[in-house]
């Protein structure tokens, strides 16, 4: 069966759901690239197969505002 490259909603909230690679494939027709530095962290939670929680709270630490 063929890859599709349909853009899934959410069922509950009815909001489109980008998975990583439709959203990168937008992001450079914006010009927009992630950095090499943040694609690594990505792949090593990947790796780690981090909870949602836990990403969140890394990449908090990583890019949120410092207080």
């Amino acid at each position: 069966m063929a890859k599709s490259y349909l853009v899934g909603r959410d069922a509950k909230t009815g909001r489109f759901v980008l998975g990583r690679e439709s959203f990168a494939k937008i992001s450079a027709v914006e010009g927009i690239r992630m950095p090499k530095g943040m694609s690594d962290r990505f792949a090593k939670l990947d790796r780690d197969k981090a909870s949602a929680a836990t990403r969140r709270s890394e990449l908090k630490a990583a890019y949120g505002k410092k207080k």
